[in-house]
């Protein structure tokens, strides 16, 4: 079993866990993701590492509760156990060689952006964070990112907080200020980071694509964590996350990560008649 160490609410619909599970905990590197059971009855869903402890022997995860998992697994509190952490998993951000980035994060994916911005800060790369929200009730991970990165320039789609805009707005004015870029990470919606990319591509910088997807082992049996990368299949839980974000099939890989919504709208609406909540299992 594995203890909830700590608990913290990040906004209405997002949740920072620390999590005791030191085996994961000592070989984790930035980039890499668990796979993780709340009781013996539920599934198995993917999440990012949002930071570890080596000698404390935890690991972070930060969430959104929109799925069946993560509804159920927002009733647990500290000192609450889940039941099974599967990790580390997936190959760890490339650094080397790279002296200046731009980390493009969007919605809840500034999440996973949190763990490869500061992971890169910590090695001596310069980082500009650029985290984008639909407003300022979602903004998340403030003060973070400002501690772990150079600059952080945020961004909101109604210009309530930070700079009105997308976030690909002022990533071409942070390019076209004469900013050079070794490289851009993309991290959140695919159509976001599609655009980013195609950004990148535009001004002749490499871009990496931190991808999400539906996984079930995380050891490339499944298949369905499949991606088409340079035209060829890849899996997200072995080959990535991270891949050559002009190489993603970006209207396949929307397609696909499109497949469950409406099941997720149908769990989200759920009410149990028991406890009043969100409350069922497999």
């Amino acid at each position: 079993m594995y203890k909830i160490v700590s608990k913290r609410k990040l906004n209405a619909s997002m949740t920072w866990l620390v999590i005791e599970a030191p085996l994961v905990a000592r070989k984790a590197k930035p980039g890499q993701f668990i796979i993780l059971r709340t009781d013996e009855y539920g599934e198995r869903i993917p999440l990012t590492m949002a930071g570890h402890d080596s000698e404390k022997g935890t690991i972070d995860i930060i969430y959104a509760a929109v799925g069946r998992t993560t509804m159920l697994m927002d009733q647990l509190e500290e000192g609450d156990c889940l039941a099974d952490v599967v990790g580390p998993l997936g190959k760890p951000t490339h650094m080397e060689g790279l002296k200046r980035v731009a980390v493009v994060g969007g919605g809840t994916g500034n999440a996973l952006a949190y763990p490869l911005a500061t992971g890169m800060h910590k090695e001596g790369i310069h980082v500009d964070m650029i985290a984008g929200f639909k407003n300022k009730d979602m903004v998340i991970l403030e003060d973070e990112f400002k501690e772990g990165t150079d600059n952080l320039y945020i961004t909101t789609d109604d210009g309530s907080y930070g700079e009105k805009g997308f976030t690909t707005d002022k990533l071409k004015e942070l390019i076209e200020a004469g900013n050079e870029y070794d490289e851009i990470v993309a991290v959140g919606p695919p159509v976001m980071m599609k655009f980013v990319c195609k950004i990148a591509s535009d001004y002749g910088i490499p871009s990496v694509a931190s991808l999400t997807a539906y996984m079930v082992d995380g050891t490339g049996m499944c298949g369905g964590c499949r991606a088409i990368i340079g035209g060829e299949n890849k899996f997200v839980c072995v080959d990535g996350p991270e891949f050559d974000g002009s190489l993603v099939d970006w209207d396949e890989l929307i397609k696909r990560n499109s497949f469950y919504k409406e099941q997720e709208q149908e769990d989200a609406a759920h009410i149990c008649r028991l406890t009043g909540g969100v409350r069922y299992h497999d």
